[in-house]
């Protein structure tokens, strides 16, 4: 995987995604494809590395790759990953519980507000938690199945364009929202554990800053716009009086080009 990584260094999230030894090439057209393909196949000579030539599949319009289907029309979720989801009976164990949101939180890009519908089946998993499948449980099991497989196609991201975000944040956890065009790149979410008690400017600071970790691969060095229903947070940077937790995360926010809103 560094090898891979360090050959198509200056190819990575232009026009090359690798995987241990799996190469991904996309392109926006058939001319520009065929540039792309013959620098990767000249990369390669040039390392005298070797592509088996019966595991190659060229211009596809739609390929599989770790678990996704990616086309011209976005990011979808593998029909086969799909199944499995659908054929899933109830968790009778921890491991069971385990294994289950395993593969969907792989998948919890394509749902909003994850970390909240899967709360019930999570509390489970603490240490010395008696384990006890109630209603909520099975409620929670039958909606991230449901949110599963009819999740969205979501759009491509052009990282050489400015992105929104959106966030949000309550007691029970926080929620962010990644979008170019008015298309859904990606939604985040997660509990909260000792932030629980946070007042509210810095619970909805908190979500802001999780977005900027998470998806800092797509917004550091571009010019995003930050969306808020919290509308001080618009003038947080202006405030003389701010907490030691504050002043921290308003040093990390600083590393970004973006623009906070208020959105009631």
């Amino acid at each position: 995987m560094h090898m891979m990584n360090k050959v198509f260094m200056d190819f990575l999230d232009k026009f090359v995604v690798v995987f241990i030894d799996d190469i991904l090439i996309y392109s926006k057209g058939e001319e520009e494809h065929k540039d792309h393909l013959r620098a990767v196949l000249q990369r390669l000579r040039d390392q005298q590395l070797y592509a088996k030539f019966s595991k190659c599949e060229f211009w596809l319009k739609k390929v599989g790759f770790l678990g996704h289907v990616l086309s011209a029309e976005g990011i979808a979720m593998d029909p086969r990953k799909v199944k499995d989801v659908l054929d899933w009976i109830p968790p009778t164990t921890v491991t069971q519980i385990r294994s289950f949101l395993g593969l969907a939180g792989y998948y919890r890009r394509f749902i909003e507000g994850f970390s909240k519908i899967a709360k019930p089946m999570t509390e489970l998993l603490k240490k010395d938690k008696k384990f006890k499948w109630t209603e909520d449980c099975e409620k929670c099991f039958n909606e991230l199945k449901i949110r599963l497989t009819t999740a969205p196609v979501l759009t491509l991201p052009d990282i050489y364009r400015s992105f929104d975000v959106y966030c949000d944040a309550s007691r029970q956890g926080i929620g962010c929202v990644l979008m170019q065009d008015s298309k859904v790149v990606a939604y985040a979410s997660r509990q909260l554990r000792h932030e629980g008690n946070y007042p509210t400017q810095d619970l909805e600071l908190a979500a802001v800053v999780h977005a900027l970790k998470i998806w800092r691969h797509y917004l550091i060095g571009k010019r995003c716009q930050i969306f808020t229903d919290h509308k001080s947070l618009k003038y947080m940077f202006t405030q003389p009086d701010l907490n030691l937790r504050q002043r921290r995360w308003i040093e990390l926010v600083k590393d970004y080009d973006l623009q906070i809103n208020y959105h009631p």
